[in-house]
């Protein structure tokens, strides 16, 4: 006689589609697929321009600061809050760090310009500033119950004129040379260093897949088919290396080569070139993702941020300190919009007064279109990334073919309620909350 079971088996198992198979985020892949798409329609509108090793070294740049903002974005909206003071903040924290290190350590402590603690002492004090003016906020809104959207409206308008007091309105400039490392342009890994990086990328990455598996067998839970590990192995080989590949392929113009080498006191040889490679912001924003997904699911406090945007009152008896917990949610977005600093204002090379205008439109915009549910309780930190990446991406293109500033802020506009729209009838369709 026939089992039933094992007859309705097969066919179930033949009707998974290969994405079932490799259990690949049909979220991820679709905007993966709309920012290749938008990238393919702007190389094809610009002659071939978009897709040049230089053009991707810049948007990659570009990403960098609002994408370390949008990770902590990611954990504020999770928490059923909003902070729109994030541009400003970044502004206050890019005027201590510049006057840090034009005024405060070389006049006030003696140490004067080019010292080597100059840079370091300005980031910390910048990075500290940052992290206890969002406590702050976090303790306004859990402690005193003000609406996060009125205290970081408020805040939008308060911290953006302490910047203006603190450098009297002024442009501050040039920073730091070590300082300005940190923007992009000015601080690479060069060829070799940046083979290197994607080697040990992949290694780690391949890594993490196999603990996975490990993890999973372990539990006894089923695991994906060893074909299909390998494909996505695969796929992200090529991916990190074909990225550090192109930004290999950007080389460093004659001229400054020729006056670096000037710097040294050196003759450039002739016919030589080097390469850029993966800038040092980039890495920095590599190891906030690695250090906020690490948070995110394997941390008791990443744990308690999903279970409280879930359901606050459900976290509330069950223990957690959902006050304190607001502030530690604002105070590392605080610390995060300071890092954001360091790479704004160091790619610029000095504190300028609008410096993060409306960068809180767009970090918002970056976490929603990376998947970030309003209503709390579901984000994911690549997703938000990879959502700073498409933002990027759009302005720039428009940039590059001519399309004006208020045109390119209404298509922005549109492009973020349709995302909202997009990511509504997902989840209806999902049985997503």
């Amino acid at each position: 006689m026939t089992d039933a079971s094992s007859v309705h088996a097969a066919p179930e198992q033949q009707r998974r589609t290969l994405l079932q198979t490799l259990e690949l985020d049909t979220r991820l892949l679709g905007m993966i697929g709309a920012f290749l798409v938008i990238s393919l329609a702007f190389h094809l509108m610009t002659d071939g321009r978009f897709l040049t090793p230089r053009n991707i070294f810049n948007l990659t740049i570009q990403t960098v600061s609002v994408a370390i903002m949008a990770t902590g974005m990611v954990f504020v909206i999770v928490t059923r809050h909003i902070d729109l003071s994030v541009g400003s903040l970044l502004a206050t924290a890019s005027a201590v760090m510049a006057m840090m290190q034009t005024q405060v350590v070389p006049n006030w402590l003696g140490l004067g310009l080019g010292h080597p603690l100059v840079p370091w002492l300005s980031i910390a004090v910048g990075l500290l500033a940052g992290a206890a003016i969002g406590a702050f906020h976090g303790w306004l809104v859990g402690y005193l119950t003000i609406p996060a959207f009125i205290v970081t409206l408020g805040g939008l308008l308060v911290w953006r004129n302490v910047a203006w007091y603190l450098t009297n309105g002024q442009t501050i400039g040039p920073l730091d040379p070590t300082f300005q490392k940190f923007g992009g342009i000015n601080g690479t890994l060069g060829a070799t260093g940046s083979w290197v990086l994607g080697l040990v990328a992949v290694a780690t990455a391949l890594w993490a897949l196999w603990q996975a598996r490990q993890r999973k067998q372990a539990h006894g839970f089923p695991v994906k088919p060893v074909w299909a590990e390998i494909t996505i192995g695969g796929l992200v080989t090529v991916a990190i290396l074909g990225f550090v590949a192109i930004l290999n392929a950007y080389e460093i113009p004659a001229r400054k080569l020729a006056r670096m080498f000037e710097a040294r006191g050196e003759v450039m040889p002739e016919g030589f070139a080097a390469a850029y490679g993966v800038p040092i912001s980039v890495l920095l924003l590599l190891a906030v993702a690695v250090v906020m997904t690490l948070i995110a699911r394997r941390t008791r406090l990443g744990r308690y941020i999903f279970a409280t945007g879930g359901n606050p009152d459900a976290a509330a008896l069950s223990g957690i300190n959902t006050r304190l917990l607001t502030v530690k949610v604002f105070a590392l977005m605080g610390f995060l919009c300071a890092l954001s600093a360091v790479v704004a204002s160091a790619r610029l090379a000095n504190h300028s007064n609008d410096i993060g205008t409306l960068d809180e439109l767009r970090v918002i915009a970056a976490a929603v279109i990376g998947g970030t549910a309003l209503s709390g309780g579901l984000g994911t930190i690549h997703g938000a990334i990879l959502g700073a990446l498409i933002m990027q991406s759009l302005q720039s293109g428009m940039a590059m073919v001519g399309v004006d500033a208020p045109l390119q802020n209404i298509v922005v506009g549109v492009v973020l309620v349709l995302a909202v729209l997009i990511d509504i009838i997902y989840r209806r369709r999902t049985g997503e909350n």
